[in-house]
């Protein structure tokens, strides 16, 4: 985990979002299934991300040059963190826009 936030820029992005989100966890002061959820889906994203830099670094040690096929892994990894960053997202639009308005 550490070695991610050192190295990693969209770590360390999520990571601020994350104690962004959090720190609005408190003032809004959510109840503990939100808090639940809400904890997953930042442990998802990080984590799915955390694999994704994973397999990225194997491909490149794998295959350095360019090749359409690592760029196809390399992709559908990438998706993969879209997927979860997208319902991270509604999740967090659904505990917290009924406290917003």
């Amino acid at each position: 985990m550490f070695l991610l936030l050192r190295t990693e820029p969209s770590i360390k992005i999520q990571f601020v979002i994350a104690l962004i989100i959090t720190a609005f966890g408190f003032y809004f002061q959510i109840s503990r299934t939100e808090w639940t959820i809400q904890l997953l889906s930042i442990g998802m994203v990080m984590g799915v991300e955390g694999a994704n830099t994973a397999i990225e670094k194997v491909c490149d040690y794998i295959q350095p040059n360019l090749d359409p096929k690592i760029g196809l892994i390399k992709d559908i990894s990438a998706g993969a963190v879209m997927i979860v960053s997208v319902i991270a997202s509604i999740i967090g639009l659904i505990i917290y826009i009924p406290k917003i308005f």
